[in-house]
């Protein structure tokens, strides 16, 4: 890898920010009806454990880019109460920078309750809260000029408008590097909507699971998904697709990444996330694309052995140490 910057880059998140509540169960407490968890109508069943974590895309990847040594910044939402002051509290703890964090007075932050079952399935109940909030008002896009990464989480539905914001900002700042993880509603758009065309033109990593890039794009395999993606003029697009891997291109090749071998997987939560920020500091470091791909593996692996979706994120020196001592081998496949 490359030596660290004397400087270290600045890199602002854009997202949401989410008070997660883990709650371990047995098995034998619940029942698992083909894709479904079910649990007895006035029941009352016993928790193994209880976890209090902090999520969400824009909390996730500012905190797990801190911790890569990037000087990190939060642009989001959380509410006046006890999970917003959580949230804040834990940012800046792990180094991040809130000044662009909004705070909603007399309203609630976003919360989830994850039911987690011993055999490894899952049922999140949520409220997005105020991060319904970002949106032109509370959008600090200034900050966007001072930062050499953008790193655009998913947004919910209200939130949209802020994209042509932060189109404008980049195109006059055009070295402004960008990763964009898109969210449902930019998912469901499609890659032809007038806005998603021009924030793809300047994205510089596209970030989507094996499901959303075949919706986003249109797209019936993976490997066309690439194709059709790259064509928007995205510069490096990566689909990661569980245990089977990552595949990625820079608009000439195809790579495949495989996943960390014995890898033990207790919660996935947030694993997308640590795979971006891992991906984001190698490209930032001018790592060559596979590369790139096994840092982002990396530190997903890494986050996927811990409950919630930051305990797991890499330090810059374990980052480091990893890539020194790993066995992972990219293929090219085209």
């Amino acid at each position: 890898m490359s030596p660290t910057p004397a400087h270290p880059k600045s890199s602002l998140s854009i997202g949401g920010a989410t008070y997660d509540l883990f709650l371990t169960m047995n098995n034998s407490n619940a029942q698992k009806h083909e894709d479904n968890i079910v649990l007895a109508a006035g029941g009352k069943l016993r928790i193994d454990r209880v976890i209090e974590t902090c999520g969400g895309g824009a909390c996730n990847t500012s905190i797990g880019l801190s911790r890569l040594g990037l000087d990190a910044k939060f642009c989001g939402v959380v509410g006046s109460d006890q999970w917003g002051d959580k949230l804040l509290e834990t940012m800046k703890k792990e180094g991040v920078n809130t000044a662009s964090a909004t705070v909603v007075e007399n309203e609630t932050s976003s919360f989830s309750i994850i039911l987690s079952l011993a055999s490894g399935e899952r049922t999140i109940l949520y409220t997005p809260g105020v991060n319904e909030h970002l949106h032109d008002t509370t959008f600090d896009k200034d900050a966007i000029a001072h930062a050499d990464i953008v790193y655009l989480n998913h947004l919910c539905d209200a939130s949209c408008m802020i994209e042509d914001d932060i189109t404008h900002t980049i195109l006059k700042h055009p070295d402004v590097h960008l990763t964009w993880n898109p969210g449902g509603p930019q998912i469901q758009a499609g890659i032809e909507a007038p806005d998603k065309k021009q924030l793809l033109k300047l994205t510089n990593l596209l970030l989507l699971n094996k499901e959303e890039a075949l919706k986003f794009s249109g797209a019936e395999t993976p490997e066309q998904a690439l194709k059709i993606l790259s064509a928007t003029g995205a510069k490096y697009v990566c689909i990661t697709d569980g245990k089977n891997g990552t595949l990625a291109t820079d608009g000439v090749k195809i790579y495949h990444c495989p996943v960390l071998p014995d890898t033990k997987v207790i919660d996935t939560t947030g694993a997308g996330d640590a795979f971006g920020t891992g991906a984001t500091w190698a490209l930032a470091a001018g790592e060559s694309l596979p590369n790139v791909l096994i840092a982002g593996t990396l530190n997903a692996a890494s986050v996927v052995g811990a409950i919630g979706a930051q305990a797991g994120l890499l330090t810059e020196h374990q980052m480091r140490d990893r890539l020194h001592n790993h066995p992972l081998s990219v293929s090219e496949i085209s």
